[in-house]
């Protein structure tokens, strides 16, 4: 390859890489503008945490929504507006919850830096914020993103589902660029929180035209998860929590998945091929190896950013 082609090469490369991961990101991007905008946020998440211990879980579930749509644009911040249905009232988002967190980390930030940090960099301090006080590892975020304009509840069906297999889980990944190892990774975001019987119902009832429950569910996870979730189910809220542990950050999501005792079938898809099965052992052994993992993976689903603006008012386009 001559000097000019490879010259061409690398800048197309380069392009490529700005282009699908939006405005380019760096770790001191605030350094002159805002240097206090993480520790202000990081107050902010502490406080709401300390009254409502579910709020972790809701703001990593947050961010994760957010990137898989669009790039970490703060998309699904936006409210829903005259004939438009944004994102926070797609179906896959109706559960999601503490918006109210952002909103006080945003007013706080604006007074003391106004016009200057993203909606999409607070989300994403905030869900690093939230592995970190339920005791999982700290990453540093790169900064820079930009606030989306447009934000559609239709999109929301570009999430991955409870219900998918391994191979729609890697398309749906690999389309974001994040690769086999970063699926089994993020999905230990699944060791905080809590599941409604809708995202696992299909496990215990009707399962296929043999089996009423999936023969890989332990029978007595599958016993116990029926009684929370009968078929016709009425209670609203009713589920249970994602592990034994649901506000620790650890790697007992792992453990779980090898005793067959995962709530959801893209979990236990992570045993259906060597490949996501060897990490998924991995991490049921190490907890260190997970959380190592889990932050590269974390920086790397974060980088993905397409937006335009930084919003004043999180819920508004400017």
């Amino acid at each position: 390859m001559s000097f000019s082609s490879r010259f061409l090469f690398s800048s197309l490369l380069v392009l490529s890489l700005i282009y699908s991961h939006g405005n380019a990101l760096s770790s001191n991007y605030y350094e002159n503008s805002c240097p206090l905008v993480e520790d202000i946020v990081t107050q902010v998440v502490i406080e709401a945490s300390k009254k409502d211990k579910t709020v972790p879980a809701a703001l990593l579930r947050m961010h994760f929504h957010d990137c898989f749509i669009r790039g970490c644009d703060a998309s699904v911040l936006l409210n829903s507006k005259g004939k438009n249905t944004a994102e926070k009232d797609g179906p896959p988002n109706v559960s999601l919850h503490a918006f109210y967190v952002i909103d006080n980390a945003k007013k706080a930030v604006e007074a003391v830096c106004p016009e200057t940090v993203s909606c999409a960099d607070i989300l994403a301090f905030a869900a690093r914020d939230a592995v970190v006080i339920s005791g999982g590892p700290f990453w540093d975020v790169p900064k820079g993103r930009k606030d989306g304009r447009t934000s559609k509840a239709s999109e929301t069906r570009q999430l991955p589902a409870p219900t998918f297999n391994i191979s729609q889980l890697q398309q749906s990944f690999s389309q974001r660029g994040l690769s086999l190892e970063d699926l089994v990774a993020l999905s230990g975001g699944h060791t905080l929180g809590f599941s409604h019987c809708s995202s696992f119902s299909n496990r215990i009832h009707n399962f296929d035209a043999t089996n009423d429950v999936d023969p890989t569910l332990h029978p007595s996870l599958a016993s116990t998860l029926k009684g929370i979730c009968p078929l016709k189910n009425r209670a609203k809220n009713a589920g249970t929590a994602m592990d034994t542990s649901s506000t620790t950050f650890d790697n007992s999501y792992y453990k779980l998945i090898l005793q067959n005792k995962s709530l959801f079938s893209s979990d236990q898809a992570l045993l259906s091929i060597p490949k996501t099965k060897t990490l998924v052992s991995d991490f049921a052994s190490s907890k260190e190896a997970f959380f190592k993992a889990f932050a590269n993976s974390m920086i790397k689903m974060s980088s993905i950013n397409g937006g335009q603006e930084v919003r004043k008012d999180c819920k508004v386009v400017n």
